[in-house]
């Protein structure tokens, strides 16, 4: 938990209370349903929830802003950016029911009333959001087709509407379709070693008409 409080100095109560259950949360859950791998579970907090944080570093989601989470495993990045924006509305999404059965729960024992969740696949939502967001779960191009049509047209926020995605590793190949896409480095934001090659990729959605 430290961790959290050397990059995010101005939690409320609440949030602190938040954040600190999630280990525990997580270490029951994953007894009965391994969402998070043995080796992460001891090192949630670096790997999950600051990780999921990286996205807070390049938005700040405005209140009554809508954010789906794609591919949301365990509940990251959704979980721990809906503890940090406790006024923005997040949708998790994943197509395992156990996983979302883990996120009902851990959503719960949060108190988090800004969470939904739905399990099924994102082409069968059929909402539109300021923003959608994920951890790696497809390559760029099969990311994008899933989501089309789910980006709000209304702009909120200086940051183009659209996805912000946590990916690692080069990614020259996987975004040449892709020349808008902006690339930031979260060793910029974060200076443990874990970060070195993450990054948050921003693709700002274009509409025709």
């Amino acid at each position: 938990m430290d961790i959290i409080h050397k990059y995010f100095k101005n939690l409320s109560e609440t949030q602190i209370e938040q954040f600190t259950k999630l280990q525990e949360l997580y270490q029951d859950w994953n007894l009965k349903i391994n969402v998070v791998s043995r080796k992460d579970i001891d090192e949630l907090y670096l790997r999950h929830v600051l990780h999921s944080l990286g996205i807070a570093k390049i938005i700040q989601f405005k209140p009554g802003s809508k954010v789906m989470d794609v591919g949301t495993g365990g509940g990251f990045p959704g979980i721990p950016l809906a503890i940090l924006f406790p006024e923005t509305q997040f949708h998790l999404v994943d197509s395992i029911g156990k996983k979302i059965k883990v996120v009902n729960e851990v959503a719960e024992g949060l108190g988090l009333e800004n969470v939904k969740t739905t399990h099924g696949r994102v082409e069968e939502v059929k909402d539109t959001y300021d923003f959608i967001v994920s951890r790696a779960v497809a390559q760029m191009e099969t990311f994008v087709r899933w989501n089309k049509g789910k980006i709000a047209k209304k702009q909120n926020h200086d940051l183009k509407n659209g996805i912000l995605y946590l990916k690692g590793g080069d990614l020259t190949e996987e975004l040449k379709l892709y020349t808008s896409a902006t690339i930031y480095n979260l060793p910029d934001f974060f200076e443990e070693e874990f970060f070195e090659t993450k990054k948050v990729v921003h693709l700002g959605m274009k509409f025709k008409g």
